[in-house]
């Protein structure tokens, strides 16, 4: 990496308790290894498994977290409300109701003085109504362009389809479109023609040995039956998933992403 490169890291969604203790563990690790500049997490589900509190907010912030991205289940803690009116390094989809609380992007400082953008976009496939977001992804990328160097976009949403599309759409435009929600990685990471690192899902942090890192009974038995079963987080073999995105700091474009698999030993 030369003073024109950045390297930054994208966690796949945080879940519980323990992919919170993981990302503690490992991220000073995985930052030294690889020169990581920025990084950038997904926590909307942080807080026990579902949604994000300003306890576990506070808690990634201070193990390294630049900015915290959210989806879905952003509001599933009520006193996140306030949360978001006063932490900008927490952000909220930008193509939800123009009276949610909170923002959908901001600028950052990163290294060297740098600027980065950082977007947050929902999907509506598959996904409760939002509004539209390649009409958000639109406005927040001009708005972003005229204050920062380098912009980064989480896409969270459940169709594949849906999150190409906004990587096409969005190819040359910013420097990097990162699909979370499905916790699941998956192996199509590249940089777009236009110079737009790509990837439909990051995965997640939590446990491994588990279904989306819920233990494994409840969700089978729930496929089974049909029955309603509460779904624990698990906490067997934390892992981290995420990706490692280099790029030009000149032009703005991606030069390489990579994906990350990290194993913590240490948990419980």
């Amino acid at each position: 990496m030369t003073t024109d490169t950045v390297r930054i890291l994208f966690v796949g969604d945080i879940v519980g308790k323990p992919g919170r203790r993981a990302f503690q563990a490992l991220f000073p690790f995985i930052k030294n290894r690889e020169g990581i500049d920025f990084c950038v997490v997904n926590a909307e589900n942080a807080a026990g498994g579902s949604g994000i509190d300003e306890k576990s907010l506070s808690f990634l912030l201070a193990a390294g977290a630049d900015v915290v991205t959210t989806g879905d289940h952003i509001w599933r803690n009520r006193g996140v409300m306030d949360v978001a009116d006063k932490e900008r390094r927490l952000l909220r989809p930008a193509n939800l109701s123009p009276e949610a609380p909170g923002r959908g992007a901001d600028v950052y400082r990163g290294p060297r003085g740098l600027r980065v953008g950082v977007a947050n976009l929902l999907g509506r496939v598959f996904m409760e109504p939002a509004d539209c977001p390649f009409r958000a992804a639109a406005n927040e990328v001009s708005r972003l362009k005229a204050r920062a160097s380098l912009i980064l976009v989480d896409f969270h949403a459940e169709a594949t389809s849906e999150k190409e599309a906004m990587g096409r759409y969005l190819d040359g435009r910013v420097t990097a479109v990162i699909g979370t929600h499905t916790h699941v990685p998956t192996a199509d990471e590249r940089v777009l023609p236009g110079g737009t690192a790509y990837i439909t899902d990051i995965g997640m942090t939590g446990s491994w040995d588990s279904i989306l890192g819920r233990e494994v009974e409840p969700v089978v038995h729930r496929f089974v039956t049909g029955l309603p079963r509460f779904f624990a987080v698990a906490k067997d073999n934390p892992v981290l998933q995420g990706v490692v995105v280099e790029a030009d700091t000149n032009s703005g474009r991606a030069l390489g992403i990579r994906r990350i698999f990290e194993s913590w030993p240490g948990g419980d």
